[in-house]
């Protein structure tokens, strides 16, 4: 036996073995913890992975199939132009109403396609950082100028989180960008118009479908959200029509594969969440028939398929662990919440800090920040830390930090994750002495 070899899994193995045989579960904050872990896998189960992770999953496959490597290449690519690269990546995310774990795909798609880094990064940053309604909920509750000053701050930490992603491994994206054969012109067989729908279609879906309840029980947001199953089911006929016309699926296959839908709709129409699921087990059977499979609609099903099962295994690890360390809202894991408190009063750099890192690990799911920042405010948190967490949190957590990992290796991933944290922490300092 080599021992120059074997002495690290030896060493994970005595490891893994002591903390199993010292497991401390008869203490009753360890049984709780575990408890949390799985109260949040089943939350995160039930309200993000049919609503939120598998319409993410349908897009970033269809970019990898209909959006061409050209396209990709000629906007966000390592030799696009930077101006108009890193302004549409770091605006999307106010057409993504999405969390840190539904970009995820979205990003794999296009850094998969060839993207550069910088670009790359700065969408992922954005996607669930600059999410329109966040903002607006944030200047209602918590000020205008928290509002303001998240709308801002995420923008800029886009850009410039690209930048230096892109200046800190300029040499990788050189050679990158060097091996990069050239592109041909862009694939002229479907009109840019009618991709263009067919993606608007289900980015629809995916940002109506997940359309939070506001506090205010009227006005527009409201409004929005008394009628967002409807609109999700016109964004959903939309798809359909498309599906049988443009790319040759026919009316009768789309409507055998859409009656489980319509049948629940009609069976169980308080709960039009069950009518979304069947539609989706519906058009999941319609790209494995047979007469399906060998075309582009049978690339956009493997292409999808193989996005979940690569980032969902990981995504769900992560919220167990984050689960035991932090709880759910409202709920303690490991750490007392009370230390979170404590430790985030006043402006100073620890607080400010302690903020960033305690956002940046912690999973948040859209719009569930603002609520419990306002309770951490009553608490003594300082208006610094606030931001600070806002703008770490939304965009980074544990399950988020170990889908990166996996596309983009560990090095750019930690570079990555401590940008946006010292980032956030310099704001925070910023911000609180201002305010």
């Amino acid at each position: 036996m080599n021992w120059k070899t074997e002495w690290k899994p030896l060493f994970w193995i005595i490891v893994v073995f002591t903390g199993c045989f010292f497991l401390p579960v008869d203490l009753p904050r360890v049984q709780s913890a575990l408890i949390e872990s799985l109260y949040l896998v089943r939350w995160y189960a039930r309200e993000h992975v049919l609503l939120c992770l598998v319409p993410a999953f349908f897009i970033a496959g269809a970019v990898a199939v209909f959006v061409s490597q050209a396209a990709v290449m000629k906007y966000l690519g390592p030799k696009a132009n930077k101006i108009l690269a890193y302004s549409v990546a770091s605006v999307s995310g106010t057409i993504l109403a999405v969390c840190s774990c539904t970009i995820l795909p979205l990003f794999a798609g296009i850094y998969r396609m060839g993207a550069g880094l910088g670009p790359a990064c700065a969408f992922l940053y954005s996607g669930p950082a600059i999410n329109i309604l966040a903002i607006v909920l944030t200047a209602r509750i918590l000020g205008p100028e928290m509002g303001i000053a998240r709308a801002v701050g995420a923008i800029i930490f886009a850009v410039v989180i690209g930048l230096m992603m892109h200046f800190f491994f300029r040499h990788e994206e050189a050679e990158k960008a060097a091996a990069t054969p050239m592109m041909g012109e862009e694939d002229e067989s479907r009109p840019l118009w009618q991709t263009s729908l067919y993606f608007a279609s289900m980015v629809g879906i995916l940002v109506f479908a997940n359309w939070g309840k506001t506090e205010d029980q009227s006005g527009l947001w409201h409004a929005i959200y008394a009628a967002k199953w409807w609109i999700t089911s016109g964004f959903s006929v939309s798809l359909a029509l498309m599906l049988a016309t443009w790319f040759n699926l026919g009316f009768v296959r789309i409507l055998f594969a859409a009656i489980p839908a319509l049948l629940m709709a009609v069976i169980q129409p308080q709960h039009p969440e069950l009518a979304f699921t069947f539609g989706v087990i519906g058009l999941s059977m319609l790209g494995n028939l047979k007469s399906t499979r060998d075309g582009e609609m049978g690339q956009w099903f493997e292409e999808s398929w193989d996005f979940a099962k690569k980032i969902l295994p990981l995504l769900l690890i992560g919220v167990l662990i984050a689960g035991v360390l932090l709880g759910r809202p409202g709920h303690e894991g490991l750490i007392p919440s009370d230390w979170v408190a404590s430790l985030v009063g006043g402006n100073s750099l620890s607080a400010n800090l302690f903020a960033s890192v305690f956002g940046a690990f912690m999973y948040f799911a859209t719009l569930t920040e603002v609520p419990i920042l306002q309770g951490l405010i009553g608490a003594g948190m300082g208006k610094g830390p606030a931001l600070a967490l806002l703008l770490a949190g939304p965009a980074l957590s544990l399950p988020n930090m170990l889908v990166i990992r996996s596309v983009m290796g560990t090095k750019k991933t930690v570079v990555f994750v401590l940008l946006v944290m010292v980032m956030a922490t310099i704001s925070g300092l910023i911000y609180g002495a201002i305010f």
